[in-house]
């Protein structure tokens, strides 16, 4: 019990994890979306999501060549819901994944065959630069 534990609060630990777990909240998306929002590379995407369903946090689906992630709703093991109670009631109001919901709806305005062909680079420069500019308090 103590290991399982253990691998789940390890996997709530991480702050680009714990912001996945904040981007999922809204549904499930696929690994293309989280790449473009945190702006990670997909490998590195790629073992976070591991680490995460590994410790019962989320489950995937495939759907041809891709792979969609959602918020565990199944009861894995003894701790996943209660981390994910804890999650979704912290960092509400936190500018970083405020930011991430605002990078998030722009990303959902890009076709998704586009977006996992081309990345964030979809989304723009100057809308990074407004984006930025905000998060500091700055004006577009």
């Amino acid at each position: 019990m103590l290991e399982t534990f253990e691998t789940v609060a390890k996997a709530v630990a991480d702050p680009s994890r714990m912001r996945i777990l904040k981007l999922l909240e809204g549904g499930e998306l696929c690994v293309c979306q989280i790449v473009a929002v945190l702006d990670l590379a997909p490998a590195t995407v790629s073992r976070h999501l591991a680490l995460l369903k590994t410790a019962g946090l989320l489950q995937q689906r495939r759907s041809g060549k891709w792979a969609y992630y959602r918020i565990a709703d199944k009861e894995f093991n003894d701790y996943a819901q209660r981390f994910l109670a804890l999650a979704r009631a912290s960092l509400v109001e936190d500018p970083t994944v405020a930011g991430d919901r605002r990078t998030l709806a722009r990303v959902n305005a890009v076709p998704l065959a586009v977006l996992c062909q081309h990345g964030r680079a979809t989304l723009g420069r100057d809308d990074e630069a407004a984006e930025a500019n905000a998060c500091r308090g700055e004006p577009a």
